[in-house]
């Protein structure tokens, strides 16, 4: 049994639900590309694909400095929201969320385009020609059939969001019981005396939850690939 203290139940739970929001706002997004990647052909989509893959590589702290950029007080997009939407992003949990979701997004992106490839076309086009519109052949027949690798993406995404510091810390700081995830709580502890015997309880804890999570979204990413013999 872990002996967590209050701040680390505080920090447990607003991880929990930064990454849980994180996928959320990411799903629909992803689903669309995840389909598109895997279906469509159009010029461009090798830079759609860069663009998607561009926070895997870029470092968390540019990220986040784009995000405050174009989200903060006096960005294109911060001000618009606060003034007309009342929505504040900076130093909010729900810039966290924004930030652990573009820094998630292209995993599971990958994990999605993956199911959508392992769909066999051949039932699409079946469901096509027994009558089937577009949208009622991708409703019935694709995404069910891609449901592992959606649910393999969501898990990804939520461990990845779990682990998120760099962006997160740029937009949306580290307020106590607010934005401060685990891993920002941790690297607070370590400034403070005896910060690291401290930490032990969250550092395991967190762990075991993203380790759990990363397990599950590879089964379940496999078991989307090798369904129907692709891998």
């Amino acid at each position: 049994m872990f002996n967590l203290s209050a701040d680390e139940f505080a920090a447990l739970r607003v991880s929990c639900l930064v990454a849980s929001t994180a996928v959320a706002l990411s799903l629909p997004f992803g689903v669309v590309l995840g389909w598109l990647l895997a279906r469509g052909r159009f010029r461009g989509k090798s830079l759609v694909e860069a663009l998607i893959n561009l926070p895997l590589v870029l470092p968390p702290v540019v990220t986040g400095y784009l995000l405050l950029r174009l989200f903060g007080r006096n960005g294109p997009l911060g001000g618009f929201m606060e003034d007309w939407l009342g929505i504040r992003l900076v130093f909010d949990w729900k810039g966290a969320a924004l930030a652990s979701a573009v820094v998630a997004f292209p995993l599971m992106v990958r994990a999605i385009r993956v199911a959508f490839v392992s769909v066999d076309s051949r039932l699409e086009q079946a469901a096509r020609t027994l009558g089937a519109g577009p949208w009622d052949t991708f409703f019935t027949i694709s995404l069910p059939l891609a449901r592992h690798g959606l649910t393999a993406g969501c898990v990804l995404a939520f461990a990845r969001s779990m682990g998120e510091f760099g962006a997160t810390i740029m937009i949306a700081g580290s307020i106590p019981g607010e934005t401060r995830t685990i891993p920002l709580f941790i690297y607070i502890q370590l400034e403070s005396p005896g910060g690291i015997e401290q930490s032990q309880s969250i550092v395991v804890v967190s762990v075991l939850v993203s380790t759990a999570a990363l397990i599950a979204g590879e089964f379940l990413e496999r078991r989307s690939r090798t369904r129907l013999g692709l891998g």
